[in-house]
């Protein structure tokens, strides 16, 4: 017998991290894996399909510009209901943290299919920090059957919630194995770097760092920039016009900061290996980078993340510009402080979480059977 399991994909982060997922199910000759993407971000998550040669079945091209989350969730909603009413899967399958995950775990409650969340348990136990996905984690959190967690603490958190430890899953993450595959390819930059000068990579699109934050960050690596001429700065810049306008605005000038578009993944990953240190606060390249022995300084004063920081190989610094300016600079003047964050640690897995996550499930429909 073939059972239907429907994967869910809607940013970029998602499609990275279920690329592995959907890869490994697909060569279970007892499992029909379809594709379901939401496209909430949707140039940024075709890039990330196209390199991992998924073709989705179902496409919700949800984005709208700068749409607010209340329309944003009943539009997914109405979407959703469609599809499952048509589908009619047997599992369901979705990662992480954002609106599309949430709202696809809720349809699954309504029409009584199983769910099961990628990278559960990850919590700051502040329902405001990140907004708005740590309530989308605790929200999903009480609609999910199979927890499928990175980690030993990741576990903790649901326990604490009372989720049965039959249902938790400690697999690793997922994106390690799509960030090994990936890293073992040749990718190169869309444009030249300086190969004397030490690279500081920047990612920051946080919605709780929209504007007076995001403008401190900004004026922390133009200041950056301006005291050592030795570095260069990177930045892939995200669509959005609250960040777009004022990164711009900040950082468009300067001689050795370079502005672009996102990056497809594969680049991203060859920028994260030319760099010497990054600056991010994005939640996925926290895991990312320390397997490339990269410091990570997180733009973000709490993490759902907090295994590699208690590992010493990432560090908080918030948006505060002197905390940014004064911990980067120690970074690049002090060897043996850098040496300590660039250990190549990783905490988040070994490359197979894919494998066991599919094993699970394989494992579950042969009892059903």
């Amino acid at each position: 017998m073939t059972y239907k399991i429907l994967c869910a994909v809607g940013t970029r982060p998602e499609a990275i991290k279920m690329a592995p997922i959907i890869q490994a199910l697909k060569k279970n000759s007892n499992i029909e894996c379809r594709v379901l993407a939401t496209a909430q971000h949707r140039h940024l998550l075709d890039q990330v399909l196209h390199i991992f040669d998924i073709k989705p079945d179902f496409d919700l091209d949800i984005m709208r510009p700068n749409q607010a989350l209340t329309t944003l969730t009943a539009r997914l909603l109405l979407n959703l209901d469609n599809v499952l009413l048509a589908e009619k899967p047997d599992a369901v399958l979705a990662q992480g943290d954002t609106t599309t995950v949430m709202t696809v775990a809720l349809a699954c409650f309504y029409h009584k299919i199983p769910f099961g969340h990628v990278e559960a348990g990850l919590r700051t136990g502040d329902m405001a920090n990140p907004f708005p996905e740590e309530m989308n984690r605790v929200v999903t959190g009480r609609l999910t059957k199979w927890h499928f967690v990175p980690t030993e603490s990741a576990r903790q958190n649901l326990l604490k919630e009372s989720i049965a430890d039959e249902n938790i899953f400690v697999t690793g993450n997922t994106v390690i194995d799509a960030l090994l595959s990936v890293a073992e390819r040749d990718a190169s930059l869309p444009f030249v770097l300086d190969p004397a000068r030490r690279l500081i990579l920047v990612t920051a699109h946080r919605r709780e760092n929209f504007g007076e934050p995001f403008k401190e960050i900004c004026r922390a690596i133009l200041a950056l920039a301006e005291r050592n001429e030795d570095v260069q700065v990177l930045y892939p810049v995200h669509p959005n016009p609250n960040i777009y306008n004022i990164a711009s605005e900040v950082l468009g000038n300067h001689p050795r900061i370079t502005l672009c578009e996102p990056l497809d993944y594969s680049s991203f990953v060859a920028a994260m290996k030319q760099a010497y240190l990054i600056l991010s606060d994005s939640g996925g390249i926290q895991e990312e980078a320390p397997a490339l022995s990269k410091p990570v300084l997180v733009l973000r004063r709490e993490t759902e993340r907090p295994e590699a920081v208690q590992k010493g190989v990432v560090r908080l610094v918030g948006s505060d510009f002197e905390e940014i300016t004064a911990v980067t600079q120690h970074l690049l003047d002090d060897e043996m402080a850098y040496k300590k964050m660039a250990r190549g640690i990783s905490p988040y897995g070994d490359g197979k979480a894919a494998g066991r996550i599919a094993l699970v499930l394989r494992d579950y429909f042969a009892t059903c059977g």
